[in-house]
Parts: structure tokens; sequence; C-alpha cells
């Protein structure tokens, strides 16, 4: 009975790890602006339409909710990765 403590509690860490994985690993690339769904407030999406400027990418994010729905903002933010050849 005393050994399934420390898995338990090693489970319930683990678990709690995985729930704090931060939202930028789940920012999502779109080819066009016109393929973006509806943004959430809050919501960072990434547009690759090649209108900002070399090893930059276009970011739209849901800022405040209005009676007609989220309002975007769009600017130009660092590309992060790789540098790609």
């Amino acid at each position: 009975m005393m050994a399934t403590r420390p898995a338990l509690f090693l489970f319930a860490s683990v678990a709690a790890l995985a729930m704090a994985v931060p939202a930028v690993a789940q920012i999502a690339i779109f080819p066009r602006e016109q393929d973006i769904p509806d943004v959430r407030l809050g919501q960072r999406v990434q547009v690759d339409d090649g209108s900002c400027p070399a090893g930059q990418i276009k970011e739209v994010v849901g800022t405040t909710l209005t009676t007609t729905g989220v309002t975007r903002v769009k600017k130009c933010v660092p590309r992060l990765g790789t540098k790609k050849r």
C-alpha cells in the first residue's frame, strides 16, 4: 500500500506539468488570413502570407470583446524556430 503513494504522487505531478504547457506551443500557422476561423479572446494565430519582412511572420491576436465579436490586431513578429536556407 505504501508503494502506491509515490507512484500516485509522480502521476499527479506529470499530469499537472502536462497541463502547464505554455500556449505558445499551440500557435496555429495559416497560409492566408482568409483561412483563419473565428479568433477567441487572447488567442494568437500566425499567418505566413509573405506580407512581413524577411525573418518575421504576421501575428493576429484577439484583443478585445465587442458587441460584434472579438477585435483582431495584426503585427509582424520575429519568426521563431530554426533558420532555413
